[in-house]
C-alpha cells in the first residue's frame, strides 16, 4: 500500500501547488487522480515517483518511508513512472527498450507477451527503433509494455492520453481495462477522461492542491458527472 501522509510542496515563488494531502492508494487496483488542469494531480504522481521532493509530510511505500530516497531508488522499491509525452531513442529498438526495462534478456515469447498485452503484433515492432517513426499511440503502448517488464508494485501514468489521436486513445483505454484484471500491481493512472474514470476501481479528486473527495468509481463518478463536487470545490473538477 501506498500512503501519503499531509504532503505539501511549493513553487520556489511561494505559491503552493500541493496542500496538506493525505491519501492511501490500496494493493491491486486501478486508481485515477482527476480534477482541473493546474489542481496539483501531475505533481502529486512526480511526488510519488520522486521526481519532485516534497516540502513537508511523508510518503510511505508498504510501510516503509520513502520520502528522502530518489527515482532510482524508487525504482528499485517498485515504483514506475511513465512520463505524459514518453522519450523516442534513436537507435535504439523495442526488443533493446524492453530488455532494459526487464533488466537482462527477454526470449521471443517473452517479448511476445509483452507486446500482445498492449496489443501490439510483435513482429511489426520487435525490431523497429523507438524514434519518430512511431505514432503517438505506438509509442505509449510501447511504454506501457515497458513498464509491464519491470512488473512494479505501482505503476503511475501520468495523462496517457496526451498527444495521441482517438483512434489511438480508444486503445489505450482497452489496454487499461485489461491489465487491471491481468497483473498484480497497483495502476495509478492521471487523467480527467471520462473512460479513463468508467474503468477506475477508485477515484481521487484533487483541487487546488488538496484532495476533495475519494472512493469507489460508483460513488464518485456518478456526482463527478453531475457536477456535485466542482460545486463544492468552488471550480470545476
Amino acid at each position: 500500500m501506498l500512503k501519503l501522509e499531509n504532503i505539501n510542496w511549493s513553487l520556489e515563488d511561494g505559491r503552493r501547488i500541493l496542500n496538506d494531502i493525505s491519501l492511501e492508494i490500496p494493493d491491486g487496483k486501478l486508481v485515477v487522480v482527476t480534477g482541473p488542469n493546474g489542481g496539483g494531480k501531475t505533481t502529486l504522481a512526480k511526488v510519488v515517483a520522486g521526481l519532485v521532493t516534497p516540502d513537508s509530510g511523508k510518503i510511505y511505500l508498504e510501510d516503509e518511508d520513502i520520502t528522502s530516497l530518489d527515482i532510482t531508488e524508487r525504482a528499485k522499491r517498485g515504483i514506475s513512472y511513465a512520463f505524459q509525452q514518453p522519450v523516442r531513442f534513436k537507435g535504439l529498438t523495442v526488443r533493446d527498450l524492453l530488455e532494459l526495462a526487464a533488466g537482462g534478456k527477454l526470449n521471443e515469447a517473452a517479448v511476445c507477451a509483452l507486446l500482445g498485452k498492449v496489443g501490439l503484433c510483435t513482429h511489426d515492432y520487435i525490431d523497429r527503433e523507438v524514434n519518430a517513426s512511431l505514432s503517438g499511440g505506438e509509442i505509449k503502448r510501447i511504454e506501457i509494455a515497458t513498464v509491464l517488464a519491470r512488473n512494479t508494485k505501482l505503476s503511475i501514468f501520468d495523462e496517457p492520453e496526451a498527444g495521441i489521436d482517438l483512434w489511438s486513445f480508444s486503445g489505450l483505454v482497452d489496454v487499461f481495462g485489461e491489465l487491471k484484471n491481468k497483473i498484480k500491481g497497483t495502476l495509478l493512472i492521471i487523467s480527467h477522461q471520462e473512460r479513463i474514470l468508467e474503468i477506475a476501481d477508485e477515484i481521487v479528486v484533487v483541487s487546488d492542491g488538496a484532495v476533495r473527495t475519494m472512493g469507489t468509481a460508483q460513488e464518485v463518478l456518478p456526482k463527478l458527472l453531475a457536477g456535485e463536487i466542482a460545486r463544492n470545490c468552488g471550480r470545476r473538477c
